[in-house]
């Protein structure tokens, strides 16, 4: 029994020295798969749910800016309440550290935007797809009601299907207003207004009446054959507009997958009735830096394109009235 007692002692003294203690947890037939993140949303003015793939705890959490926490309830979804409502679509970044029943743990930094549940009616209302230096592409809105921009998002089909190409800051907004989203910042004069100031901006097309943003960067994002619509913080499309050049490019800059997705909700309606096609979208062939894509503001919204028209030539109005003066090809 000594010799037998002598062999096992080093056996087991080497295989704990030297394992990981990944290694020893399969032993002991434990789980080594750290928890995986899955999301965050936030789902009031209060309250904000972080879900994983498993139940987990909080080691420790911290917010960007700092935010008092009221509770956290724990498990697959971790719930977060503060103690004050957090501002309408504020950004917020998330920095937190878990671990699950076995000690695996995960840290995750994400960035969110506070609940906003008075998010404006806004309506696409102007286009330019054209960019001629130092005129740049926008795309413009007008709002049927009042309401705060924060955490609604704009998607372009040629970006991204899945990532919006901007989240709008929070910003008070009255009806009646225009809303003028530059899709490049090519001056350095360019700046949000996000407050009451609508003449604090310069750069080309900035209007002293209408509130002009700004897109970062000098990328062509808007093509004439694309899609676009408007999204709120639960997923719902707000409006959409849907572009082609000519047939032959329907299958280009996703434009084809995002009809799809548009017609699914609702957003953008065909003319007869089936699957949406090239034939539904407004026609943009001819369209220019000045010659812009114009919703028929005499008109009340609607979800197809029979109120969309090509403006003349040298007749874009980005943050004013739409001019009535058509191109005729």
């Amino acid at each position: 029994m000594k010799k037998v007692f002598a062999i096992l002692v080093p056996l087991v003294l080497s295989v704990c020295s030297c394992s990981t203690e990944g290694d020893i947890q399969q032993i002991l037939g434990m789980s080594v798969e750290a928890p995986v993140f899955l999301n965050c949303r936030p789902v009031s003015s209060t309250e904000i749910v972080f879900t994983f793939s498993s139940s987990v705890k909080v080691v420790s959490l911290y917010f960007d800016p700092s935010i008092e926490t009221e509770s956290i309830e724990e498990g697959r979804e971790l719930k977060v309440t503060f103690d004050r409502p957090l501002e309408e679509g504020r950004k917020i970044t998330a920095n937190i550290l878990v671990e699950d029943s076995t000690r695996n743990s995960l840290n995750v930094i994400v960035p969110f935007r506070a609940r906003n549940d008075r998010m404006p009616a806004l309506v696409f209302n102007e286009l330019r797809t054209e960019y001629a230096k130092p005129r740049v592409e926008f795309v413009e809105f007008f709002t049927l009601k009042p309401g705060n921009l924060g955490a609604l998002r704009l998607f372009i089909a040629g970006h991204s299907l899945s990532t919006p190409v901007y989240e709008f800051p929070p910003a008070e907004v009255k009806a009646g207003e225009y809303i003028v989203l530059h899709l490049r910042t090519i001056e350095e004069d360019c700046v949000d207004e996000t407050g009451t100031d609508l003449a604090l901006s310069g750069g080309a097309d900035a209007q002293p009446d209408a509130r002009d943003l700004w897109l970062p960067g000098s990328t062509k994002l808007l093509r004439k054959t694309d899609a676009l619509w408007l999204m709120d913080q639960d997923d719902r499309i707000l409006d959409a507009v849907l572009l082609c050049e000519n047939p032959q490019e329907w299958g280009k800059n996703n434009s084809a997958a995002a009809a799809e997705l548009l017609g699914r909700q609702g957003a953008w309606l065909s003319k007869s009735g089936g699957a949406l096609g090239p034939e539904d979208a407004i026609t943009t062939a001819g369209t220019t830096a000045t010659r812009t894509i114009c919703r028929d503001e005499s008109l009340p919204p609607a979800t197809g394109s029979g109120n969309w028209y090509i403006c003349a030539a040298s007749s874009a109005t980005p943050g004013k009235v739409n001019n009535p003066k058509r191109y005729v090809p």
